[in-house]
């Protein structure tokens, strides 16, 4: 797409943002809600237009070549991702729940599912690509140091002797000429009864006319059933219900051509980025040399005039500005009108006498006493009227971190690059205008710091010099004075530095500590998975279930928002992170085959970040005791918080909060219990780590240190028909297979209740081997091949997906959900249950007076 494309878009989005201060920064107050659907709609509306607007500035920000714009665009779109989590946020301990529906909404805003994905900035990769490049080259020599490893060598084949050899190929070739014999006997015998039948009817003999019509009525009807199949296959392309035939040439496939234009585009990004960073110092410099001997003098003068007006009205020349206030700066600033108000309010108050002074003081101390007679008349009734006029009850937004930034960005947008003509900017160069305005600033203040040295002394000497006039002796003590604050500062200073834990590494660089955690396989290398591989469908049913009080499984789309939400963007952006409610752990609960591995490494591969694998397995044998448990956890801190971002990963995390370890398992998986807790205290908001567990059954653990160690639980239930369908297409035609009308994939879905995606993968992979693949041009795919692989196979039955819906109604969310969805006493007011709260107490009170 054109420069011109990208700006329509950011303008549209920008347009969106505008409609919505209207909405995030009212001019008045507005009044709690008391309807807790009312506010569920205006949350999900909101929440849905911010999508829609990251989509927008993340395609923008990607694509648009302009230096100056790209910075504009990189504020409000790290300020949209986390305006969006807290939005989510909201949403979550309103309805005490971490997956909502809108379908509703969605058919209202005329949307579709795919059009509130979340996008995943590409920026997380493409701003780091070198580092990951090295890193990358890093991994790859330390493992190539150490060689294969000892399970690669398991899973070698069995070395044989020549003799067993020998036997095995004479076996498989004696087979072979067995089966080709057969097939030849068969063409004969074949061949044989044709000719029989041949010399029992005699020659053939029929009217040529006859034989005519015949040929051509065969003809006819092979030509117009030919037409009438590919006009049905073109239809059928075209409504969407048959995938398009792929092209041969991919030079000419407009999806490459595009993705071409897109890698064009990001190396002009760095061509301009390049270019801009050199005029920010060549225009510095100019302006330094050009103007720079003017805005001197001018300074000089104007700072003379200060100094002559001053001696005019006040008979002596003034103190300079100290430069930790500012310096001459302060002089020539200009004021903004609560400034001026707030002076004037200093003066008149200095201006009065000390009994004016003592007189308000004793009246403020009346003035108390008499409010507190009256609201001692007043009682207890008169307190709770009090905080009733003050709090009303009900739901109100909480105070967001990143709308002053996007409104900021915004505002900037709005004075520069609205009306700005670009006809002339083509190529889409930085503006040199914009530096100029920029650095002339910066030359300024620079340039007024030694304007400010020099005109100290010349003050000083024109002081002495008056002194000497008047035969006075220069006033002492100041400079002792600002030295004693200097002391009282660094005092002070000293007295904030907290104590530091021990550096058991002080000694050791972080490549060194890279290497030993790559050698004993703490830090694993990450396949590369992307979240959009993570195939399912959306829950188009799920607001309609719970209006009739039924809490629906979450569907597989939702699983990847979630994922999107709490794991890809924090970590990617440095500004989300040290802004948004801190998210430090996270699990993936699940039966067997749900996709929790694959999530993890989605995570690693979208953010960039190491994973350090902690699972009980990994680390059995590996720094033993309680010394070398510590060394580990050190050095698995250090170096995931100096080569953020970073995920702790804990496979089978059950297992750490087991009460008793099953007999016979010498992997210790209770070893970290103690250690987890302390580590994620020690993960701050500048620190990008994420802990991340899986497990398959979280039913295991005791619930309460499991559930304080994982503030947030995803949990992935078994893929419903909808996901299943798109799951079983897409597996197919990605393992090479060719979807036809021989291949009823609605029945395959059906019969295939209770698999998981794993199970599907598995099942197409056994049965799409070289050989089959080769013969379906002949031989079309059905769908009772897949039966008998996946008949070897145990499916998720019911009763293991209520088992984790169950678990999870005892966790603290779900205990609340589950009230909620009761009619509860967090479901009573729309504020979220302060209400409810008061209502125990005075329950409470009323059960004591009657004892």
């Amino acid at each position: 797409m054109s420069h011109s494309t990208y700006n329509q878009l950011w303008k549209d989005a920008q347009s969106t943002i505008n409609d919505l201060f209207v909405q995030e920064i009212p001019l008045e107050a507005p009044k709690p809600e008391k309807d807790r659907l009312t506010v569920f709609q205006n949350l999900a509306t909101l929440y849905i237009k911010y999508i829609q607007i990251l989509r927008k500035l993340e395609s923008c920000y990607d694509q648009i070549v302009h230096p100056q714009k790209r910075r504009v665009l990189r504020q409000v779109l790290d300020g949209t991702m986390g305006r969006l989590l807290e939005v989510k946020n909201e949403m979550v301990t309103l309805e005490f729940s971490e997956f909502h529906y809108f379908d509703d909404i969605l058919s209202d805003l005329k949307l579709t599912p795919n059009d509130i994905e979340i996008p995943i900035p590409k920026y997380f990769l493409h701003e780091r690509k070198k580092v990951l490049k090295d890193r990358e080259q890093l991994l790859g020599k330390i493992l190539a140091k150490m060689g294969p490893s000892s399970k690669a060598m398991d899973k070698e084949a069995k070395k044989m002797s020549l003799d067993e050899a020998i036997r095995l190929v004479q076996i498989h070739e004696r087979a072979r000429q067995g089966r080709l014999r057969a097939k030849f006997m068969r063409e004969i015998r074949l061949e044989e009864e044709r000719e029989k039948l041949a010399a029992q009817r005699g020659a053939p003999t029929v009217d040529p006319d006859l034989a005519a019509v015949r040929i051509q009525k065969i003809w006819k009807g092979f030509v117009q059933r030919r037409i009438t199949r590919r006009e049905r296959e073109e239809e059928m392309v075209f409504i969407g219900m048959v995938p398009a035939k792929e092209v041969k040439s991919k030079k000419a496939h407009p999806k490459v051509f595009a993705e071409k234009t897109e890698t064009d585009r990001r190396v002009t990004q760095e061509e301009n980025e390049v270019e801009y960073q050199q005029a920010l110092v060549t225009i510095k410099e100019k302006i330094r040399q050009v103007e720079g001997p003017d805005i001197k003098e001018t300074m000089q003068d104007q700072i003379r005039q200060w100094f002559i007006e001053c001696r005019d009205a006040t008979g002596k020349f003034p103190d300079y500005p100290d430069e930790e206030d500012g310096g001459s700066a302060i002089l020539f600033k200009e004021k903004t009108p609560e400034e001026i108000e707030a002076e004037m309010k200093e003066k008149e108050e200095k201006g009065k006498g000390k009994k004016g002074k003592k007189g308000k003081k004793s009246g403020k101390k009346s003035g108390k006493k008499k409010k507190g007679k009256k609201s001692g008349k007043k009682g207890k009734k008169g307190k709770k009227g009090d905080d009733e006029a003050e709090e009303e009850p009900g739901w109100k937004m909480a105070e967001s971190k990143f709308l002053p930034a996007i409104s900021e960005s915004h505002n900037s947008y709005e004075s520069v690059w609205r009306s700005r003509d670009e006809s002339v900017n083509f190529q889409q160069k930085h503006d040199a205008v914009l530096i100029k305005e920029d650095k002339r600033i910066e030359v300024e203040s620079e340039i007024r710091l030694q304007v400010d040295e020099l005109m100290r002394e010349e003050l000083s000497n024109l002081k002495m010099a008056l002194d000497r006039d008047k035969g006075k002796k220069g006033k002492k003590g100041k400079k002792s004075g600002k030295k004693k604050k200097k002391k009282g500062k660094k005092s002070g200073k000293k007295g904030k530095k907290g104590k530091k834990d021990k550096d058991l590494t002080a000694d050791r660089t972080i490549e060194s500590l890279y290497e030993e955690l790559v050698q004993q396989g703490v830090l694993a290398p990450c396949p590369e998975v992307w979240l959009s591989q993570y195939i399912g469908d959306y829950s188009y049913l799920g607001t309609t279930l719970r209006q009739v009080d039924l809490e629906p499984m979450p569907s597989l789309s939702d699983v990847r928002q979630l994922v999107a939400l709490y794991g890809i963007l924090p970590l990617g952006s440095q500004v989300v992170h040290e802004n948004m409610p801190q998210v430090k752990s996270l699990l993936l609960a699940g039966p067997r085959g749900v996709g929790k591995k694959m999530l993890l490494r989605a995570i690693c591969t979208e953010t960039g970040a190491n994973l350090f694998d902690l699972t009980a397995e990994n680390i059995a044998g590996k720094y033993p005791g309680k010394s070398g448990l510590t060394m580990l956890i050190h050095m698995v801190t250090k170096v995931a918080k100096q080569l953020q971002p970073s995920i702790v990963y804990i496979g089978d995390s059950e297992k750490t909060f087991v009460k008793k370890a099953p007999k016979g398992d010498k992997t210790d998986p209770k070893r970290l219990k103690k250690d987890l807790p302390k580590v994620l205290k020690g993960f701050k908001p500048e620190d990008r780590v994420l802990l991340v567990g899986t497990s398959r059954a979280p039913f295991d653990a005791e619930l309460k240190p499991y559930v304080k160690t994982y503030e947030r639980i995803i949990l992935i239930p078994r893929p419903d028909y909808a996901s299943r369908f798109i799951l079983w297409r897409h597996v197919i035609t990605q393992k090479g297979g060719i979807i036809t009308n021989h291949l009823d994939v609605s029945s395959l879905t059906k019969i295939t209740d209770g698999y998981t995606q794993g199970h599907i993968v598995e099942a197409v992979k056994y049965i799409l081997n070289e050989r089959r693949i080769t013969q379906l041009p002949k031989k079309p795919l059905t769908a009772v091949e897949f039966v008998s692989p996946l008949a070897r196979i145990d499916p998720i039955y019911r009763e293991e997906e209520e088992a984790f819906k169950s678990w999870f109604g005892k966790t603290p969310l779900g205990k609340k959900r589950e009230k909620l969805a009761k009619g509860g006493d967090e479901g009573e007011d729309g504020g979220g249950g302060k209400k409810g709260k008061k209502g125990k107490k005075g329950k409470k009170g009323k059960k004591k007076k009657k004892k």
